[in-house]
């Protein structure tokens, strides 16, 4: 059985449907990529099985229906994203960012175990921890927008255009890193518009085109 099963998923933004019925499956720890141009309805796909977005049809974790729950439930129940643009909290620490990642976690053994993990990953936050976030170069952000997703241990990963706005140096070490999530077990869902960079690295992918 697939840990995310999505079938006949619906989004509409008023009048216009933007997803149109897709089904998809990601399998335990493997790298699934969602490939498409924009406005082809990949992070509107994202938005749906967070709950971000009201949506119709199907979203399963595991043997669990999670269409519709509000994003901190379903963030509870194991499925984290590092969205489209980042979206830190700029006015916040480092560390201050990866302890809002963590909300869900109330052990203080697993919350120090998620840090240290995250910050063996990324050794740059840990370094940058006490500067405020928005301070941090793009890349620095992208890396603390995937810390802060990790932060939770979740169940399954969604990375929202991690190369984004990132120079090509940048972009090839946000991808090692994502390599060596997948070597690791991690399960990830990786919505990315470099199709060459997303395939090289996922077990298979999915194509979106105007929704469908």
């Amino acid at each position: 059985m697939a840990l995310l099963e999505v079938r006949n998923l619906q989004v509409n933004y008023g009048p216009i449907q933007a997803v149109k019925g897709i089904d998809l499956d990601v399998e335990k720890g493997t790298l699934v990529a969602l490939l498409g141009a924009n406005g082809a309805g990949k992070t509107t796909t994202l938005r749906a099985i967070t709950g971000m977005v009201k949506a119709y049809g199907s979203v399963h974790l595991g043997e669990t229906e999670i269409l519709g729950q509000r994003g901190y439930k379903t963030a509870r129940m194991g499925v984290n994203m590092s969205p489209e643009g980042r979206l830190i909290f700029a006015g916040l620490t480092v560390e201050e960012n990866l302890k809002a990642g963590a909300y869900c976690i109330k052990s203080a053994k697993q919350y120090q175990k998620n840090m240290d993990r995250v910050q063996e990953l990324f050794p740059i936050l840990k370094e940058r921890r006490r500067q405020q976030a928005g301070t941090l170069s793009g890349g620095e952000q992208q890396m603390l927008a995937m810390g802060r997703a990790l932060m939770s241990n979740p169940k399954l990963l969604m990375l929202d255009e991690p190369s984004m706005g990132l120079a090509p140096i940048l972009v090839d070490q946000i991808f090692e890193i994502i390599k060596e999530l997948h070597r690791a077990g991690t399960t990830i869902l990786l919505v990315e518009q470099n199709a060459q960079m997303a395939l090289s690295v996922a077990d298979r992918g999915y194509v979106l085109e105007t929704g469908r």
